[in-house]
């Protein structure tokens, strides 16, 4: 059983004075819940060192990828092929930041892998900072796995040392720039990115901001649209609708990367573990894996299921099985032309109330932040975000 208690929300317009805007979500209640999740420190020492470990399994799973060129297998758009394996094999092509969803890991659970959002990870804003904020409002003192802000920070120095000393950082930074890009009219998104542009702030950066639309490419460069070249691009703008939908600007992007005009962030090969099909890579090379669940591209045999699309999000088009192939529950989307995956079901923690809870854990070089969405069998855009506490 979850352990959950009950806390005082922020009022809204405080909320949307820090930034948060979509606290209401479309049926008018709200986004973050009342009640926050109450965990023991080896519940989130057990995230912290499983999450650690995964990344490393990922990290072997792209090398196999890429040696052995299984991008098809896991739908990887062809034409985005040469920057993928050219971030790979680059050292500066650093991966900053992605996001954890796993099953289990309290009341004796074991973890489980759901999949990695690591390309365009949402949830930044609200973890770093509003999970924070409640436990402020609510004068709590105990402790939060939730080192996000400080974490992502050190990483963007990384771009400059690598695996050296952070200390390094100010000696070897040369004075270059980041730009950082999200969509117009999405709030959500340009507060999480410019949440990001802070931390690269903070960190020592000269950073930008410039909505996508208005980002300048050619081949010396990208600029903003005051012609000012940044040597780094941040993008909220997940690669596969990049590499699908985009192909002009895939061919400008490669030819920028690989003559060395820019480096993009998340790097390309952030795609091959944004993929779904990378589950599958996964199950094959790490079978004995505490922390994985079987998955196919195929339907598995005789056992409860569920059925993702390869760059399905939100839930979207997605199917529940029992273990006569009887579909339990499913979701319509946007995704359905995608290759499907199938994964071994496991039924998430529930609290006295019968609600369900999936964690989600920041990685930023290790894992540095927890928090947790709260729904139904099929967690959707109309989930709700809750905090958490150390006992």
């Amino acid at each position: 059983m979850v352990k959950i208690e009950s806390v005082k929300g922020i009022d809204n317009s405080i909320l949307e004075e820090i930034g948060f805007q979509w606290h209401t979500d479309s049926d008018g209640t709200s986004y973050v819940a009342d009640e926050i999740v109450v965990l023991s420190e080896d519940e989130a020492n057990n995230y912290y060192q499983a999450v650690n470990e995964i990344y490393e399994m990922f990290v072997e799973a792209g090398e196999y990828v890429i040696e052995n060129n299984l991008f098809h297998e896991i739908g990887i758009p062809f034409n985005l092929i040469p920057m993928i394996k050219d971030s790979w094999e680059s050292d500066p092509h650093w991966h900053l930041y992605g996001r954890f969803d796993l099953a289990g890991g309290v009341d004796g659970k074991p973890i489980k892998l759901i999949e990695f959002n690591s390309d365009t990870p949402t949830g930044l804003f609200e973890t770093t900072v509003i999970q924070w904020a409640i436990l402020k409002a609510n004068g709590i003192e105990d402790r939060q796995f939730n080192n996000v802000y400080n974490t992502i920070s050190e990483n963007f120095k990384r771009l400059i040392v690598l695996d050296g000393d952070l200390e390094d950082f100010k000696e070897n930074y040369q004075g270059w720039k980041i730009l950082f890009s999200s969509y117009e009219g999405s709030l959500e998104e340009e507060q999480t990115v410019k949440l990001l542009q802070k931390m690269a702030d903070d960190a020592g950066f000269v950073t930008d901001f410039e909505y996508l639309d208005r980002v300048q490419f050619s081949d010396e460069g990208i600029f903003n649209s005051r012609d000012e070249q940044f040597e780094y691009w941040f993008k909220l703008y997940p690669w596969e609708d990049i590499g699908f939908e985009e192909p002009q600007l895939t061919t400008l992007l490669e030819k920028i990367q690989l003559d060395r005009r820019a480096i993009i962030l998340n790097p390309a090969y952030t795609l091959l573990f944004q993929s779904k099909g990378i589950m599958k890579i996964l199950w094959e090379l790490f079978p004995d894996s505490p922390y994985l669940l079987e998955t196919s591209f195929e339907p598995l045999k005789n056992k409860p299921q569920i059925e993702k699309k390869m760059f399905g999000r939100e839930g979207a088009n997605t199917k529940i099985f029992n273990s006569d192939g009887e579909v339990i529950t499913e979701t319509n989307g946007d995704y359905g032309n995608y290759q499907s995956i199938y994964q071994e079901y496991i039924e998430f923690p529930k609290d006295s109330n019968g609600n369900k809870y999936q964690a989600g854990v920041f990685f930023a070089y290790e894992g540095c932040g927890l928090a947790f969405r709260r729904g139904g069998d099929i967690l959707n855009n109309m989930s709700k975000f809750v905090g958490h506490r150390i006992d």
